[in-house]
C-alpha cells in the first residue's frame, strides 16, 4: 500500500475533551486504562514518546522521564495539551502522520500509544515507523480494541453481530474504526520485530447498568483484580500490552531529539524559530508557537 494514500482519522478542530471524556462518564474506563499503564510501563527512563497524545490526558503518568514527546495528527488537540501542561523544557509537542513519524532513528527509550491503532488502517508500517524510532530494548505500550470480548462473543452466539469475534482478521465496524483479535496483534507485533512481554485487559465492566449503579473508583479496582487474566485469556473490549523491540541494546539516547525530515528521510536542517529546512530536500516545516508542525510541508 502507498503510505501517501493511507486515510488518517483527523481529529482537527473537535471537540474531543469535552464530548468523549469530560463529564461524559468515562471515568471508569479512564482509571482502568491508568492502572494498567503503571503496571506496564517502566516508571523512568530519558526520553518517552506518546503517539495520539490529543488533550495530554494520559501525560500525568509519565514523569518518571527525563523528555516527554507529545504527538499527535491534530494541531488544535496538541494546543490543548499545550495550554494545560505549559512550555517547559521536558515537553516537546509535535504535529505528525503516525506513518511517517518525524524523528530519528533510536530516538526514544520508550513509546506509548493509547486509543490509537484502532483508527489505522496500515498496522503493520505503523508499527514499523514506531520500532525505528525506538531503541532496541526499548518499551512499547500498545492499547488496542478486542474483537474476542465477551459481549461481542454474545452477540455473535445470539446472532445480533454479523462478524466473527473468533475470526483473526480486524473488522472495521464504522469506517477508520477497528477491532483486533490478539492473535492477529501478536503477529503483527512479531513480525515487525517485537515480543510481548505481558498483556492486561482493561475495562471488564465497561456496562452502562454497571457504571450507573457502582462508583467508578469501585469498578476500577474491582478490574485491577483481574488484568492479569488477559495473560491466557483477553476477553473485555481493551487489552493493554508491554512490548519490547527485540535487539542488543545499543546505546544511550543522545541528549537532544534529532528530527528526521518526512519528505526525504534525513536530519539536515537549518533551524529558526519559526520554521525547520530540509537542507536535503528543501522542504519547510513550521514551528508554530512551540509545536513542530510537520503534517503539511510549507
Amino acid at each position: 500500500m502507498n503510505d501517501n494514500a493511507i486515510p488518517i482519522c483527523d481529529y482537527e478542530g473537535s471537540d474531543y475533551r469535552t464530548r468523549f471524556w469530560h463529564n461524559q462518564g468515562r471515568e471508569y474506563e479512564d482509571l482502568c486504562e491508568r492502572i494498567a499503564i503503571r503496571r506496564l510501563l517502566p516508571p523512568k527512563g530519558k526520553r518517552l514518546l506518546e503517539i495520539g497524545t490529543g488533550f495530554g490526558r494520559l501525560v500525568d503518568l509519565y514523569q518518571g522521564y527525563d523528555q516527554i514527546v507529545l504527538l499527535d495528527y491534530s494541531k488544535s488537540l496538541l494546543r490543548q495539551a499545550q495550554e494545560r501542561l505549559g512550555r517547559g523544557t521536558q515537553y516537546t509537542y509535535v504535529a505528525a502522520n503516525l506513518y511517517h513519524l518525524p524523528l530519528a532513528d533510536q530516538m526514544v527509550d520508550a513509546v506509548c500509544m493509547v486509543r490509537v491503532i484502532h483508527h489505522v488502517v496500515n498496522v503493520p508500517e505503523a508499527l514499523h515507523q514506531i520500532r525505528r524510532v525506538l531503541l532496541p530494548g526499548g518499551t512499547f505500550i500498545l492499547e488496542y480494541a478486542c474483537k474476542l470480548h465477551l459481549k461481542s462473543i454474545l452477540r455473535y452466539a445470539l446472532r445480533r453481530q454479523s462478524w466473527s469475534p473468533y475470526e483473526p482478521e480486524p473488522v472495521e465496524f464504522v469506517p477508520l474504526n477497528f477491532d483486533f483479535h490478539p492473535r492477529w496483534m501478536g503477529a503483527q507485533l512479531e513480525g515487525q520485530g517485537f515480543q510481548i512481554v505481558r498483556r492486561r485487559t482493561v475495562s471488564h465492566f465497561r456496562l452502562p447498568l454497571l457504571k450507573r449503579l457502582i462508583s467508578a473508583r469501585v469498578l476500577a479496582a474491582l478490574d485491577s483484580t483481574i488484568q492479569w487474566t488477559g495473560q491466557w485469556g483477553p476477553y473485555a473490549p481493551s487489552v493493554l500490552v508491554r512490548a519490547r523491540r527485540k535487539g542488543i541494546p545499543t546505546g544511550v539516547l543522545p541528549d537532544t531529539i534529532a528530527f528526521r525530515c518526512p519528505t526525504c528521510g534525513n536530519s539536515d536542517w537549518q533551524t529558526t524559530k519559526v520554521e525547520m529546512h530540509c537542507r536535503v530536500c528543501d522542504s519547510r516545516w513550521r514551528i508554530d508557537d512551540g509545536i513542530y508542525d510537520f503534517k503539511t510541508a510549507l
